[in-house]
C-alpha cells in the first residue's frame, strides 16, 4: 500500500506498542485518553490520519471492560479522523474462554466480538486466542498469530534428554504438539475438569512422565489453579522436579502469585501480551512478541502473506 503506516500503542499495551514502533522505526501515534469523574473515557487523536493504514495495539486484559471500551473508542476516533484502513492488534483477547453456552449464561465471547465489531475494523490480529474457533464470532478477517516459536526458543536451553511436554488439559493438546514438534520432545496430557471458575481437578496423566522432567505448556495463566492441579497430578505419576512452565498470556490474577510461589517451578516463561502489574510474579521470564507483531504489521501493510506466523489450525 502507498498510504503511510500509523501505529497506536493503546493504554493497555503502551510498552509493547512502543517496542513494536521501535522495530518499525516509527513513533507511536499521539493521542489523549481522558477519564472523567463519572468513569467515562474520552479519546482525542492528536494528528491527522487521513488515508493512513492504521494499526491499534491494545490487549483486552484486566480490567477487560475498560480496555475493550478504550479499543472501540480509539477505533471510532481513528475512523472519524479519516483513517484509510484500520486494523486492531489484540495481543490478548479477553472473554475468549466464554466461547460455549451453558444453560442460561451469556455467550461472553460473542458479546465481546460484537462490541469490537461496532468499531468497523477492516481486519483483526490476535495472538494465541484460547480457541481457534473464536474467529467464527467476528465478521471481519482475522490473522490468528502465534507466539509458540518465540516461547519454544526461550524454553530450549532447559530441555534435557528426559524432558516431556505436558498439556494441562485436553484443550492444550494441539498447542503441546506444536511445542513438541519444535523441541523434538514427546507429549503427555492431563485429564482435567473445572467444577467452577476458580477450582480445577486433575484426574490422571495420559502418557509417560515417570522419571521425566515436565515442561507444562498452556495459552494462559490466570489464577494458577490449572498449573497447580497439573503439578499435583505429575507428582503422583512420578515426574521429576523442578518443573518448567510456558504460557503465552500471564494474567496472574487472584491468588496466582501465592500459588506459584509454593510450586516447584524452575522457570515460568511468558510472552508480554499483557502488561504485568506489581508485585513480581515468581520465576517469571518474559519473551517479547513485539518482533512478531512488527513483522505482521509490515507484511500486512505490503499485502504479503502471514501464513508462517499463524497459530496451528
Amino acid at each position: 500500500m502507498d498510504q503511510p503506516t500509523t501505529v497506536f500503542a493503546g493504554p493497555a499495551s503502551l510498552r509493547l506498542g512502543a517496542e513494536v514502533c521501535e522495530i518499525l522505526r516509527t513513533a507511536p501515534a499521539i493521542y489523549e485518553c481522558r477519564r472523567f469523574p463519572d468513569g467515562e473515557i474520552q479519546i482525542d487523536i492528536q494528528a491527522s490520519l487521513r488515508g493512513h493504514d492504521v494499526f491499534i495495539v491494545q490487549a483486552t486484559s484486566p480490567p477487560v471492560e475498560q480496555h475493550l471500551m478504550e479499543l472501540v473508542l480509539l477505533a471510532d476516533a481513528c475512523r472519524r479522523s479519516g483513517a484509510g484502513r484500520l486494523t486492531a492488534v489484540i495481543p490478548y483477547f479477553g472473554y475468549a474462554r466464554q466461547e460455549h453456552r451453558h444453560g442460561r449464561r451469556a455467550l461472553g465471547a460473542r458479546v465481546a466480538a460484537d462490541l469490537i465489531g461496532t468499531a468497523k475494523f477492516d481486519r483483526l490480529m490476535l495472538i494465541d486466542a484460547h480457541t481457534p474457533s473464536i474467529e467464527g464470532f467476528f465478521g471481519v478477517p482475522i490473522d490468528h498469530l502465534t507466539a509458540i516459536p518465540i516461547l519454544a526458543h526461550a524454553a530450549a536451553p532447559s530441555v534435557r534428554s528426559n524432558t516431556v511436554i505436558v498439556a494441562p488439559d485436553f484443550g492444550a493438546v494441539k498447542r503441546a504438539r506444536a511445542y513438541a514438534d519444535l523441541l523434538r520432545l514427546p507429549v503427555a496430557f492431563i485429564h482435567k475438569t473445572r467444577p467452577n471458575g476458580a477450582e480445577v481437578v486433575a484426574h490422571e496423566v495420559i502418557g509417560n512422565v515417570l522419571n521425566r522432567l515436565p515442561l507444562i505448556v498452556d495459552d494462559m495463566l490466570s489464577t494458577g489453579a490449572t498449573i497447580e492441579a497439573a503439578i499435583i497430578a505429575l507428582r503422583a505419576a512420578g515426574a521429576l522436579e523442578p518443573i518448567d512452565v510456558v504460557v503465552t498470556h500471564a494474567l496472574a490474577v487472584g491468588r496466582a502469585r501465592e500459588v506459584l510461589r509454593a510450586l516447584p517451578i524452575a522457570r515460568l516463561i511468558a510472552a508480554d501480551t499483557v502488561a504485568i502489574a506489581p508485585p513480581e510474579i515468581p520465576h517469571l521470564e518474559i519473551s517479547s512478541v513485539a518482533p512478531l507483531i512488527a513483522t505482521a504489521i509490515r507484511r500486512d501493510h505490503r499485502d504479503e502473506s502471514l501464513a508462517d506466523l499463524r497459530a496451528p489450525a
